[in-house]
């Protein structure tokens, strides 16, 4: 696909919280590099809604206020988690706004950036807030988790081979509460952060909304979200440039395209860890079954650009 082609085309960009450090100095620096690899996308003219997530930022929030409030709860007030949520929405989306925009006026690319705090419904009944399963907050040895978990009853589970981390409940998004503003922002050619750690989750009874403890899985919203927009592409931005079958062994395939019906296959094998990339191809499947017309991609941020003009990533089809 040239850049004729990719003119005027709605691209949502889903940022990985993973990727964006540990820490507030660490993250500063991976967001200006995530932005460089942005600004190259946009400056093919596409027209871009960028999600992030929040799994490390969030959790570290909520730690830092448990302990401040278990040190001295005269002064230091309990800090829910569905708040601590908005506030790694805002100060991520406040960063990578910042960081988008020293990069379009470098790029001499004369267009604005939005941040939109977003709220997504989820379903009260979701048996995911019975059986917590998101990962959250910093790695952790086996050891330091077993005492976090023993000392303050905090839920642990292994993520992925990369550590333990503090699991919370991660309820599957039902619907995006501001789907059109974000909508109406892009048709004006705004570039849009949008769903920051996958949105501030609501529940919704007699037509009033209220926060949630949980963090949804950024990769999901997204789906919906591209979805919604009628997007032509989702990209997923992940550590490796493609999907691999038998990942991490002698055998292991890199995956140019696949169907949605080769996705299911792989994923009915096993093909991809839990945590890591089912959930992306998960919300890729999902995105592309219910909008035939779209295209879903899963690549890493430094080939993203040319991912979009098929030279790198995996694509997923009808």
């Amino acid at each position: 696909m040239n850049q004729t082609d990719l003119m005027g085309k709605r691209v949502v960009i889903a940022l990985g919280g993973n990727a964006l450090g540990d820490d507030p100095k660490e993250q500063r620096s991976h967001i200006a590099d995530s932005a460089k690899f942005i600004a190259k996308m946009i400056k093919e003219g596409i027209n871009v809604v960028i999600t992030h997530g929040n799994g490390p930022q969030v959790g570290i929030i909520n730690q830092a206020f448990e302990v401040a409030h278990d040190d001295d709860p005269a002064h230091v007030p309990f800090m829910p988690l569905q708040d601590c949520n908005a506030m790694s929405q805002g100060y991520i989306g406040a960063q990578l706004t910042c960081a988008l925009m020293n990069q379009l006026h470098e790029f001499d690319i004369m267009r604005s950036v939005v941040d939109v705090v977003t709220h997504v419904v989820v379903d009260d009944d979701d048996p995911a807030f019975k059986d917590l399963e998101k990962p959250i907050g910093a790695f952790m040895t086996k050891d330091e988790a077993e005492k976090l978990s023993k000392a303050e009853g905090v839920p642990v589970k292994e993520d992925s081979g990369r550590g333990w981390r503090r699991v919370v409940a991660s309820p599957r998004p039902q619907h995006i509460l501001e789907i059109d503003q974000i909508r109406d922002l892009m048709d004006e050619g705004y570039i849009v952060v949008a769903c920051g750690g996958a949105g501030i989750p609501v529940v919704e009874n007699d037509d009033l909304y209220t926060e949630v403890e949980a963090v949804i899985d950024k990769d999901l919203t997204s789906s919906i979200l591209a979805w919604k927009l009628r997007a032509d592409f989702l990209v997923i931005l992940t550590a490796v440039n493609k999907v691999c079958l038998n990942f991490n062994t002698p055998e292991q395939k890199e995956i140019d395209t696949m169907t949605v019906h080769e996705a299911h296959e792989y994923m009915e094998q096993g093909q991809f860890a839990p945590g890591s990339m089912l959930p992306k191809v998960q919300a890729c499947v999902e995105f592309v079954e219910a909008h035939p017309g779209g295209r879903a991609l899963i690549a890493s941020l430094e080939h993203a650009a040319e991912a979009l003009h098929g030279e790198g990533g995996t694509l997923i089809t009808a």
